[in-house]
């Protein structure tokens, strides 16, 4: 669903699908956490771009307890949820509203050292993907990197296919392992699945595509980390560093924030 068309109705229904239809979400959580190329005790600005119901946001400000969070996000209710969230870290988060087709937000990455995206920016054609990479590239502080996870475009038939079945086959994991076979059944309802229904307002993108796309913004070291049912974790940083955090301190502080 594109950003133009989405409603509330639709973030109720996201809350109750999420859960199980974004694949493996608690690990997606901790590698985007464990990819932030920080110290656990460096300073830095995070901009999330889409932030939902602020687990992302609440991550980085849990495992990084140096760091200012900056969420943003076009739906009120969301945008309730994520200020509930955050509201415990004071003056180092921020949640405010914004429009991922209006350019008028774009300041809010100015000096950022970290932009985060999170099911958000396949809502955008390959040209403003590209735009926006480019202004992110051109904004952001020369550490900076930018680290997306979201729906990638398949190659062929035949992968659209392996994407629709098994995001399908995860959901139905997901919705057995918590115990509520009706979650897949909504899934399968609200045609969500955009591998076997595709909406034309969302917009995936090729993943080499965006990885050149990347490069070519200012982010030279540019990669895929992470891929499962047609869902990424992709991204790039302008400087390699040797910081960051243990993938297990990860998993504790997304085991945390899901649980609150």
């Amino acid at each position: 669903m594109g950003t133009s068309t989405w409603n509330e109705d639709d973030s109720n229904v996201y809350r109750r699908l999420a859960p199980v239809a974004v694949p493996e979400r608690a690990r997606q959580l901790a590698t985007l956490a464990t990819l932030l190329p920080y110290s656990p005790d460096e300073a830095f600005t995070c901009v999330e771009l889409g932030s939902g119901e602020g687990l992302l946001s609440h991550t980085v400000a849990l495992a990084f307890p140096n760091a200012r969070v900056i969420a943003l996000d076009g739906s009120e209710s969301m945008r309730s949820a994520t200020g509930s969230r955050l509201a415990g870290f004071g003056e180092r988060a921020e949640v405010a509203s914004f429009d991922l087709d209006d350019n008028t937000w774009l300041g809010r990455v100015d000096e950022a050292d970290v932009v985060l995206s999170s099911l958000a920016i396949h809502h955008l054609d390959d040209r403003a993907k590209q735009r926006l990479y480019s202004e992110i590239g051109r904004r952001s502080s020369e550490r900076a990197c930018l680290l997306i996870a979201d729906l990638v475009e398949p190659a062929t038939p035949q992968v659209t296919d392996l994407f629709a079945a098994t995001w399908d086959e995860s959901v139905g994991r997901a919705a057995e392992g918590v115990g509520d076979d009706s979650l897949f059944r909504l899934f399968q309802d609200t045609k969500w699945n955009h591998f076997r229904w595709p909406d034309p307002v969302d917009q995936p993108s090729r993943l080499a595509a965006q990885l050149r796309w990347l490069e070519s913004a200012g982010f030279g070291v540019a990669d895929c980390f992470w891929l499962e049912a047609g869902h990424a974790i992709y991204g790039g940083y302008k400087r390699i560093a040797d910081s960051g955090i243990p993938f297990s301190d990860a998993v504790r502080a997304v085991s945390h924030v899901l649980a609150t």
